[in-house]
C-alpha cells in the first residue's frame, strides 16, 4: 500500500493569523497531519484558549510590516531548518461602505494586510523554497476576489489581487518544485463577521445554494490538501469553497 501523500510528517508549516478562526483550525490541522506548525499573529493571546493544538512555535508578527516578516522568517529557519509550507491566511474584512464614502484609512489597512502583506509574506518564502526545490504557498483569498461584492470595495479589490499574485508566481516558480495556489471561500463563520451587519451576513448567505455559510474547518481540510505531496501539479490555481456559489 502506498504511503498516504496528504500526511504533512517532517514537514515545517507557518500559518499567517492562526490564532483564532479559519488560521486556527487550519494550524490545527496540519499539526495534526503530522507538520510543525508556526502561528504567525498580531496578538497571539486567543491561542492560550484553543484547545487540542500544541504549535511548535508562536510569533507576534505584523504581516504588513517587512521587516517584522524577515525577522520572524529568519526566527523560523534558524529554529527548524527547512520551512515546507506557507499559509497566507492573515486579512482583515473592513467596514461596509461605498468606495465613494469608503474611508481613506481603512482602504490603506486592508490592503496592507490583505495584499501586501501576503506578498512580503509570500517574496520571502518563495526565495528560501526555491532554494530548497519544494515548497507550498497557499493563500486564503474569497469569492470576493472573483466576483466582487458590493459595499466591500478594498476587501474586494484586495482579495482580486491576492489571486493575481498567486498565478503569477506559479508561473515564476513552476519549474522549481514549488506551487502557488488559493482558496477562495464564501462567507465564512469567523470573528470577522463581528464587523459587518446582520443585513449584510444575511445577503451574503442568500447567494449560497446550499444556503449556509462555509465553517472554518472545511477551509482547513481544503487548505491541508493543497498545501501536502498529494497536491502536487496543481500551481496559479484558484480553488472554490462556496457551497454553490461559484460555478466558474
Amino acid at each position: 500500500m502506498s504511503a498516504d501523500k496528504t500526511r504533512l510528517d517532517g514537514q515545517v508549516a507557518i500559518v499567517t493569523g492562526a490564532a483564532r478562526g479559519i488560521g486556527l483550525d487550519i494550524a490545527r490541522l496540519m499539526a495534526a497531519r503530522g507538520a510543525k506548525v508556526i502561528v504567525w499573529d498580531r496578538d497571539v493571546t486567543p491561542l492560550a484558549g484553543a484547545k487540542d493544538f500544541s504549535p511548535a512555535a508562536v510569533s507576534t508578527v505584523d504581516i504588513a510590516d517587512n521587516a517584522s516578516v524577515e525577522r520572524a522568517f529568519d526566527a523560523a529557519t534558524r529554529q527548524f531548518g527547512q520551512i515546507h509550507i506557507l499559509v497566507n491566511n492573515a486579512g482583515i474584512g473592513g467596514p461596509n461602505a461605498p468606495a465613494w464614502d469608503y474611508p481613506l484609512e481603512d482602504w490603506d489597512r486592508v490592503i496592507a494586510i490583505n495584499l501586501t502583506g501576503v506578498f512580503y509574506a509570500s517574496r520571502v518564502a518563495a526565495r528560501h523554497m526555491r532554494a530548497h526545490r519544494y515548497g507550498r504557498l497557499v493563500t486564503v483569498a474569497s469569492i470576493a476576489g472573483k466576483e466582487g461584492v458590493q459595499n466591500l470595495s478594498a476587501y474586494s479589490a484586495a482579495k482580486a489581487g491576492v489571486i493575481g499574485l498567486a498565478k503569477s508566481m506559479a508561473k515564476d516558480l513552476a519549474n522549481d518544485g514549488v506551487t502557488v495556489n488559493c482558496i477562495a471561500p464564501a462567507m465564512t463563520a469567523t470573528p470577522l463577521l463581528d464587523a459587518m451587519t446582520p443585513e449584510f451576513i444575511a445577503t451574503m448567505t442568500a447567494k449560497i445554494p446550499m444556503g449556509r455559510l462555509v465553517l472554518p474547518d472545511e477551509v482547513a481540510e481544503l487548505c491541508a490538501w493543497i498545501a501536502s505531496p498529494a497536491c502536487s501539479f496543481t500551481t496559479g490555481f484558484v480553488f472554490d469553497i462556496s457551497g454553490g456559489r461559484a460555478t466558474y
